[in-house]
């Protein structure tokens, strides 16, 4: 795979992504040397644990600074300053100020900040990856007569990179259950890894929650664990009512990725992002920004 190039909804332009590590992702997914590597210990989540351990340890506060420079981020969204985290996983998940994050008026947002990718029915998925590449529902949801339900359903996959803000919010008003924990291993779910197998999706580690709601039906939220992150951190009530871009939970260190399956007919997809993900292109939007409105 050559560089990743997705369109910013914000700017109203074509970017680049700046890939963190890409130099070790593309050797342990691409090199047949670091395919061994990853099946013997990078997929297990002893080497994620290992990982955040070493990134809640005091001295790597050290590395914040840099970081923010590097990748151009702006500290006064942050909801605390940068000498108050205490290490880079804490500064990780931090919290962002609710001005630097307004939600909008459609009845639909995007749960998270991220590199999103639209497909108004489940059913076409599989034309859009790797050929030869299926798309799997009951596997993904560890549910078969739940997934026959949702099959044509609209699904949306939205992709936070480790400069992304790495809270996850609720994308529509309703009332939320459990969340039901899916165990699995921790493979990366970058566009390099995917390439080379998309049931990575399927097979991580993942959390999935129904969110029962007045005008959509039940949608479906699923986060989904990656190398070097595997805690997936729910800070909500299961079972009291939550306001349409409410806090759900976190990601701690690494990049990960959340999952939004509505019921079929139940929603209309934003048109910037059926017609990037129809170009193969995902579309970069903050969380709360729109991402779906009443069928038409």
């Amino acid at each position: 795979m050559d560089s990743i190039r997705y369109y910013n909804r914000h700017t109203g332009t074509h970017e680049t992504e700046e890939i963190y590590g890409e130099s070790f992702l593309r050797w342990t997914y691409a090199n047949p040397m670091g395919q061994l590597s990853l099946h013997a210990f990078v997929k297990r989540p002893v080497f994620s644990k290992w990982y955040g351990w070493r990134m809640s340890k005091p001295e790597s506060a050290s590395r914040i600074e840099l970081f923010v420079q590097k990748y151009g981020l702006d500290p006064n969204d942050f909801a605390n300053p940068l000498p108050s985290f205490r290490s880079f996983n804490e500064f990780f998940y931090r919290k962002l100020k609710p001005a630097a994050r307004p939600i909008d008026a459609a009845p639909i947002v995007f749960p998270a900040d991220g590199r999103h990718l639209g497909f108004p029915s489940i059913s076409t998925i599989d034309s859009f990856f790797v050929k030869g590449q299926r798309f799997d529902l009951a596997k993904l949801l560890d549910d078969a007569p739940l997934a026959a339900k949702y099959a044509k359903g609209s699904l949306v996959l939205s992709r936070l990179c480790p400069v992304d803000y790495h809270r996850f919010h609720f994308p529509a008003a309703g009332v939320p259950s459990e969340t039901r924990l899916i165990n699995g291993p921790l493979f990366s779910v970058s566009p390099i890894a995917l390439a080379q197998n998309l049931s990575y999706l399927w097979t991580n580690k993942r959390t999935l929650t129904r969110l029962e709601t007045q005008d959509f039906g039940t949608i479906l939220l699923l986060e989904i664990g990656a190398t070097c992150c595997g805690t997936i951190g729910q800070t909500y009530e299961p079972g009291l009512p939550v306001e349409k871009g409410a806090e759900k939970g976190y990601f701690a260190f690494g990049g990960s990725s959340t999952i939004t399956i509505f019921e079929p007919g139940a929603v209309t997809l934003a048109a910037d992002l059926r017609e990037n993900s129809a170009k193969q292109t995902e579309l970069y939007a903050r969380i709360g920004s729109a991402m779906a409105n009443m069928p038409v």
